[in-house]
């Protein structure tokens, strides 16, 4: 599942003049990535994002965030502490150094994140993308951590470039050059690449799955519910209070609000758990055609661009994954 790439090698060798723009990229930003090789560039992202990982959940992070909590808490602690009475410079003096110690950690924490967020290789493919966009070329998904979006946030802090929209080639025009100025190691390559497929017939690329209806239902259902085990508790209280009602007060209607509640809030849980069952029957469905996508793009294949839900199912099974 966390091998689907926001977009091909073979996507972005279609047109030559993106193909052309993303040699320049890296030509511009000296990186020693070929962004069309799909190995090269899973290897590449999954390598960074371990650098980011440790920079957000390293030792430094942990001490800033413990100083931090201690720096709040102390105040409102240190005082109560019979050793430090009468003493304010124990009592609430320690604080300020705390939260130095936190803020100065946290600050050291964010540069370390933004400065690999920044790297030239991730840089030059977040171009690679906003070009590949320009060019009319799907993007499937956009991992949160590229962009330095967090799971609960919309905002990025470094968001894919925009470029002006590129006019599609017209139809059977996408091996010309993309100008008049080909160095020769491009025509050498043009040239070797001419006589190895000389004489042999074109392979079609690969047919992206259909989207199954199970799919279409996962993306509908994937934000409803959440309510029944709430509901469901609200109920019982209802009736053990109805009931608690009743024995003190004599009060017969006590009695039968726990005989309508109790009944309705076992009905609500298991509401809730047959819809609970159907959406993980969904979930594996929606993981599977994800699955299927990765693997035709694998092969070849254009793989369209997303729904938010499967975009955010994606980002959650790659957590997963990461542990």
């Amino acid at each position: 599942m966390t091998g689907l790439l926001p977009v091909s090698g073979a996507a972005l060798s279609a047109d030559a003049r993106l193909l052309s723009s993303i040699r320049d990229v890296g030509a511009r930003r000296g990186v020693d990535v070929d962004y069309t090789d799909d190995a090269a560039t899973t290897e590449m992202l999954a390598r960074h994002r371990r650098t980011l990982s440790a920079a957000e959940h390293g030792p430094l992070m942990w001490l800033g965030s413990l100083a931090l909590v201690a720096a709040i808490v102390w105040p409102f602690l240190g005082h109560t502490v019979p050793a430090f009475e009468g003493r304010p410079e124990l009592a609430f003096g320690p604080a300020g150094p705390l939260l130095v110690v936190a803020v100065t950690s946290l600050v050291v924490v964010r540069r370390r994140w933004k400065r690999e967020l920044l790297h030239p290789r991730l840089a030059g493919y977040r171009e690679v993308l906003g070009l590949a966009r320009a060019h009319g070329v799907p993007v499937t998904h956009v991992p949160g951590w590229l962009v330095g979006r967090s799971m609960s946030g919309d905002r990025e802090t470094v968001p894919i470039p925009a470029y002006a929209g590129v006019e599609p080639l017209p139809a059977g025009s996408g091996s010309e050059p993309a100008s008049g100025e080909e160095t020769e190691a491009t025509k050498e390559t043009d040239e070797a690449a001419r006589k190895a497929t000389e004489g042999v017939a074109p392979v079609a690329p690969p047919a992206v799955p259909a989207k199954p209806a199970s799919v279409e239902s996962y993306e509908a259902m994937a934000d409803e519910g959440g309510w029944h085990d709430e509901a469901g508790c609200l109920l019982l209280f209802v009736g053990i209070g109805g009931v608690a009602w009743a024995v003190s007060e004599g009060n017969a209607l006590g009695h039968l609000a726990a005989v309508l509640a109790v009944p309705l809030a076992i009905t609500t849980w298991l509401a809730g758990a047959r819809q609970g069952r159907e959406r993980q029957r969904l979930r594996e469905a929606a993981v599977a055609y994800v699955q299927a996508l990765s693997a035709a793009q694998s092969a070849g294949a254009s793989v369209p661009e997303l729904s938010p839900v499967l975009r955010k199912l994606l980002e959650e099974e790659a957590e997963k994954a990461r542990g």
